[in-house]
C-alpha cells in the first residue's frame, strides 16, 4: 500500500509540473504594444487588495532595452450596482533597464491594466486583466 501511494504521490507531482500548474511568484504578461515588446511583471502572483509593485520592460525592434521613456500605467474596475467606476494611474519611473511603479487595487476582483508607453516619437499600449485576491 506504502508503495502504490508513493507512486500516485510522483505521478501527481509529474503531472502538476508538466501542466505548469505550480504558482510562480510573480505575475507576467508579455505583449505587443506598437513597435515595442513590453513585459509587464506584478509581484504578486495573484495580485491581491493593497500595494502590488510592477516592473515595466520596453524593448526596441531589435531587442535593446528602451530609455528615457514615459510608461504610464491605467488600472480600473468597471462600475458594479451601488458603486462607481474606480480608475487610476501612475507613472513607472526608470530603474536601470526597467520602469518601476506601485499599483494599489482597492479591492478584490477583475481589473483592467493598460501600460502606455511613448518613447522617441514612437507611442504604443497594451492591456490586460488581472483578478485581485
Amino acid at each position: 500500500m506504502k508503495r502504490f501511494s508513493f507512486i500516485m504521490m510522483v505521478a501527481i507531482m509529474v503531472l502538476v509540473v508538466s501542466t505548469g500548474a505550480v504558482f510562480a511568484k510573480e505575475y507576467e504578461v508579455k505583449k505587443k504594444a506598437g513597435e515595442f515588446d513590453v513585459v509587464v511583471t506584478i509581484d504578486k502572483n495573484p495580485p491581491v487588495t493593497g500595494d502590488n509593485g510592477v516592473t515595466v520592460s520596453v524593448k526596441d525592434a531589435s531587442g535593446k532595452a528602451v530609455a528615457g521613456a514615459k510608461v504610464v500605467v491605467e488600472y480600473s474596475m468597471p462600475g458594479m450596482p451601488g458603486m462607481p467606476p474606480m480608475n487610476y494611474r501612475t507613472d513607472a519611473v526608470q530603474k536601470g533597464d526597467v520602469y518601476a511603479a506601485t499599483m494599489n487595487l482597492s479591492m478584490a476582483g477583475p481589473w483592467n491594466i493598460t501600460v502606455k508607453i511613448s518613447a522617441g516619437g514612437k507611442n504604443g499600449s497594451m492591456k490586460f486583466t488581472v483578478d485581485a485576491k
